[in-house]
């Protein structure tokens, strides 16, 4: 499962490697998954979340709607880290975050071991130990 976790991502979004491993820090710091829907939801965006999970298509979001979600405090510190504008991060994971949530949920479920699964993945693509 871990493998394809990883290739799956790494496939689908190739070359992004940082917005990826920005997409996975944001999901590890919000709770995984099911912090990141309960997030979305008071935001007003729980629809698209919730459709990265589920099968089908992914609803589109912008940069506007990630700040609202997640927050300007939290990416600053990302977006630092990169050495980007909060704005460049803010656009990228409103492309990268839906692809990242819907290659780790392949079963249209939130998987029990989701949130060991986003920190290897992590791990691997930052080269830093878990």
């Amino acid at each position: 499962m871990f493998e394809g976790l990883v290739s799956g991502i790494l496939g689908e979004v190739q070359g992004r490697n940082p917005m990826v491993a920005a997409a996975l820090q944001v999901l590890q710091q919000n709770g995984g998954l099911q912090g990141l829907l309960q997030r979305a939801q008071s935001a007003g965006y729980g629809q698209e979340v919730q459709s990265w999970i589920g099968h089908g298509q992914n609803l589109p979001i912008d940069g506007s709607a990630i700040t609202s979600v997640l927050g300007s405090g939290a990416l600053a510190q990302i977006a630092s880290q990169l050495g980007i504008s909060q704005d460049q991060l803010a656009g990228g994971l409103a492309h990268a975050l839906p692809q990242v949530v819907d290659k780790t949920t392949p079963d249209g479920v939130i998987p029990d071991n989701h949130d060991s699964l986003i920190s290897q993945a992590l791990a691997v693509l930052t080269g830093k130990p878990c």
